[in-house]
């Protein structure tokens, strides 16, 4: 062997140059997918961010590590660093009994998120502003500050008034998530196991799509299910927004769309936004540890509650939540990866045309990746967009120029004005 050892150091001498030069290359193309994800509108269409706003001393203005306990994956200073102009923040509503009870209870819990982010609004003037167009968006982030628009996920808070709406839409709520994991009054959900049945939009979830038409305000169709979408779409004369999905065709999960059903979204002029969440991204091998401690924490909290969204004390969910991060910690889940996402927005482009995907992370209701754990690294999908081929213009209507165009028909097929 000690013959060939010159051959070995003389073949790592000349491979030197060309590892400087990889790096050199590799650096230079960092900074300029950095560069241009700074220099384009961004724009995230679902994160769940509020919930955070009513956390006891957690402040929206500092910057938190993502690695520590309930620091969330995104607050003012991360958006900033990860080059996010502007943000749905999501008010969500745990599905309860479909009673004038849990219709109160869901009003009450909407109001309290409104009422945080009232406050966050008045209280950090200076990082962000209220949106309620593209134009104000567009606005909003040529000053430097944060564009944040207002979403409703799950239109429980509704009870079975869709005038309710006018209010909602008064507060700044500019779309609603019609369903989320469990069956409503407007629609069935793609995710209630305890009812396989579709029974699609009801007679209340018509009433409330033609209201939202006349009002100019988006209707989401995450999490709804196939009937439901189908109804959707055969009566909404606007376009539609699914806020944070996946191509079923990639990963075979009821909460992501199939082709057909891309096809028929963007026929009708609406867009499809990729969900960064794992388990709709990709199907990744579970330990047997990992699935023994879910099987056993599932069957614990059904039994006692049914499901999460039962879990009405704000003391039992965080002690659910504190039993969920130690599993995690104990028997890490492996996460898909940026790679694997952007596969996602090639097939949607591929069968739905560039015009018709967007991005709405699903940041702090379970979105992230192995290499997009928040906001700091939105920048990382940029990158990977770029190494594919898309172009400046193609990648701007990625990150928001295909939403806000969307939006702005929305608006312009609405018959009030609330």
């Amino acid at each position: 062997m000690k013959h060939r050892l010159p051959l070995v150091l003389l073949a790592l001498s000349c491979s030197i140059p060309l590892l400087a030069a990889g790096a050199v290359e590799t650096e230079s193309a960092e900074r300029a997918s950095r560069a241009l994800h700074q220099r384009i509108f961004t724009l995230d269409t679902h994160c769940d961010t509020p919930f955070l706003l009513l956390a006891p001393g957690w402040d929206i203005a500092k910057r938190h590590d993502s690695a520590e306990r309930g620091s969330g994956r995104q607050d003012f200073p991360r958006m900033v660093e990860g080059g996010l102009d502007a943000s749905f923040f999501a008010v969500f509503t745990s599905q309860g009994p479909r009673t004038e009870a849990g219709n109160r209870r869901a009003k009450a819990e909407a109001d309290r998120v409104l009422a945080a982010l009232d406050a966050m609004f008045r209280d950090q003037q200076s990082l962000c502003e209220l949106a309620l167009t593209p134009d104000d968006a567009l606005r909003i982030a040529a000053s430097g500050k944060r564009a944040i628009f207002i979403g409703m996920e799950n239109g429980y808070p509704l009870g079975r008034d869709p005038k309710r709406l006018d209010e909602f839409y008064r507060r700044g709520v500019r779309y609603v998530t019609l369903a989320h994991t469990a069956d409503n009054d407007i629609c069935d959900s793609s995710t209630d196991e305890r009812d396989p049945r579709d029974r699609g939009l009801s007679g209340f979830g018509r009433a409330v799509v033609r209201r939202m038409n006349d009002l100019g305000m988006m209707i989401d169709v995450s999490h709804i299910s196939d009937r439901s979408l189908a109804d959707v779409l055969a009566l909404s004369r606007a376009p539609v927004l699914a806020s944070h999905s996946c191509a079923r065709a990639l990963c075979d999960h009821p909460r992501n769309l199939t082709d057909a059903q891309l096809r028929a979204i963007a026929k009708r002029g609406g867009v499809i936004q990729l969900c960064i969440l794992s388990d709709y991204v990709k199907k990744t091998p579970e330990s047997p540890e990992r699935k023994t401690a879910l099987a056993d924490f599932h069957r614990r909290m059904e039994a006692r509650w049914g499901s999460w969204d039962q879990i009405a004390d704000p003391a039992d969910r965080e002690a659910v939540s504190r039993e969920w991060d130690a599993i995690n910690q104990q028997h890490p889940q492996e996460l898909a990866t940026v790679r694997d996402a952007v596969d996602h927005i090639d097939h949607i482009v591929k069968v739905a045309g560039i015009d018709h995907v967007g991005i709405g992370t699903d940041f702090d209701g379970g979105g992230g990746l192995a290499d997009c754990r928040d906001v700091t690294e939105l920048p990382v999908i940029t990158r990977e967009l770029l190494k594919r081929g898309y172009t400046e213009a193609e990648i701007a209507k990625i990150w928001g120029g295909n939403a806000l165009r969307m939006f702005v028909r929305v608006i312009a097929a609405r018959k009030v004005t609330p």
